[in-house]
């Protein structure tokens, strides 16, 4: 028997129970952060599939890599949107219980139990399905909190990298369907079924791709870089596997970093060339307007030459009169960039 302990909650399982069809619990809910982040290295989780899938801003299948080999540090701290999303979760999954008149339990790090490397941290399991009343547990529901500005990416369902996100944690738990609710920019609600029947290729394909990914990991062979993945998250990897830098590598046999190196300054010349040409033709579409601030074309507006302003800092004057309020707010920030000798982008251009 369930004991009921607040409105819209049960109970916590135990680890090492099957919590669902196919899953046993790993971890639950409120174990250690620490301990959670550790745990989850020993598998791919669902928002691992979003990356292995380039469908991550945060990361690709070599953070993926790297991660659960240990190569990097336990990432414990949460970004802004992270954190607010973390800080909501309880009252979006509230709301989905409480429109359903659902009872659901908070659970934790669940393995599939004959996979164990195919892992997922559950948000809520639902203990009855509001689709089908009476029944005992058949689902879960997931829980996302979301800038308005992705509000469209939600209008015909969840978007690609959620929707990989809640095929992966179906395969792993065994569901037939995930409920999903999502909170927009704070005041926009909504909610969404994924059902397994209408997926089942994808589901087949991600199994198959995540089976890939920790069979590398397992063998200690990196995925290879093919120039899809997202460039930030990729140099974002590069620092952390390598945050101090010293000594020399010698690109005379490397024909695929000479190579980069030439498209690299083909596309610097290409980006100056586009500046400078944006330049040109901002400066004629303002010679037209003559004393006038605003273009239009047949009914609708062309263009407008608007005022704006932003906040400017005078430093010097700041250091000079205000020793220790600069001495309290400004600050270096280190940064690296990447420097081509000038006689070098001159020998290319010729």
């Amino acid at each position: 028997m369930t004991t009921t302990l607040r409105a819209g909650a049960t109970m916590a399982p135990a680890a090492g129970r099957r919590v669902t069809p196919t899953g046993r619990l790993i971890l639950p809910a409120d174990a250690d952060r620490d301990l959670w982040l550790t745990a989850r290295r020993s598998g791919i989780g669902s928002s691992d599939m979003a990356a292995i899938l380039g469908l991550s801003r945060h990361g690709t299948i070599q953070t993926v890599y790297h991660d659960k080999r240990g190569n990097l540090p336990l990432d414990g701290e949460d970004s802004e949107p992270a954190y607010w999303g973390r800080a909501n979760e309880d009252k979006v999954a509230r709301r989905w219980a409480a429109d359903n008149r659902s009872v659901i339990q908070r659970v934790g790090l669940v393995a599939n139990e004959i996979r164990l490397w195919q892992m997922c941290t559950l948000d809520r399991r639902v203990m009855e399905c509001p689709l089908t009343p009476g029944s005992r547990e058949k689902c879960a529901l997931e829980v996302k909190c979301r800038d308005k500005m992705k509000a469209p990416m939600w209008r015909k369902g969840c978007p690609d990298d959620v929707l990989a996100q809640v095929l992966w944690q179906i395969d792993v738990c065994g569901y037939d369907h995930l409920h999903v609710a999502v909170l927009l920019g704070g005041n926009d609600y909504r909610r969404f079924t994924v059902r397994r029947d209408e997926h089942e290729d994808v589901i087949a394909d991600l199994r198959a791709a995540g089976q890939q990914v920790w069979d590398r990991i397992v063998a200690g062979d990196p995925p290879p870089v093919t120039g899809d993945e997202p460039p930030g998250p990729l140099l974002d990897l590069w620092e952390d596997l390598h945050p101090e830098r010293a000594g020399v590598v010698h690109l005379d046999r490397d024909l695929e970093a000479q190579d980069a190196l030439a498209d690299y300054l083909d596309a610097v010349a290409d980006e100056r060339e586009a500046k400078a040409r944006k330049k040109r033709l901002k400066a004629k579409l303002v010679e037209r307007l003559g004393d006038a601030d605003t273009a239009i074309l047949g009914d609708r507006l062309a263009y407008s030459w608007d005022t704006s302003s932003t906040e400017h800092v005078d430093h010097a004057r700041l250091r000079e009169e205000f020793p220790d309020a600069y001495a309290a707010c400004v600050s270096d920030r280190t940064a690296r960039r990447l420097n081509i000798p000038r006689r070098l982008r001159e020998e290319h251009t010729r």
